[in-house]
């Protein structure tokens, strides 16, 4: 076994052939470990148009609503840009939210 190993090692297409190899999955610009990374981005930036996707078709949902409906752009107005009529006043109610607390070294 061993002898037909070094006899075949020795044949010089079965160097060059390690050889390219080697240089391919390492040394290449295009390496193996390059590649992994590049399709490890490639799918995030595939989940992200996804995301981005649903919510232009969200976003186009809500603008077909507020266009169709004056009470919903009303409503809209109001909530978002604190927009009011001029015979009224608007309270702003802003409660702190409480932080949660990890850890403390003062325990």
């Amino acid at each position: 076994m061993l002898d037909w190993l070094l006899y075949h090692l020795r044949n010089k297409y079965v160097i060059g052939s390690l050889v390219f190899f080697t240089w391919m999955l390492f040394f290449d610009r295009n390496d193996f470990i390059s590649q992994v990374s590049l399709r490890s981005q490639l799918s995030g930036l595939e989940a992200d148009k996804e995301y981005y996707l649903e919510e232009i078709e969200n976003n186009l949902n809500d603008m077909n609503e507020l266009m169709s409906n004056k009470e919903n752009l009303e409503k809209f107005a109001r909530e978002k840009y604190y927009m009011k009529k001029d015979d009224e006043e608007i309270f702003v109610i802003v409660t702190e939210k409480k932080k949660k607390k990890f850890f403390s070294f003062n325990d």
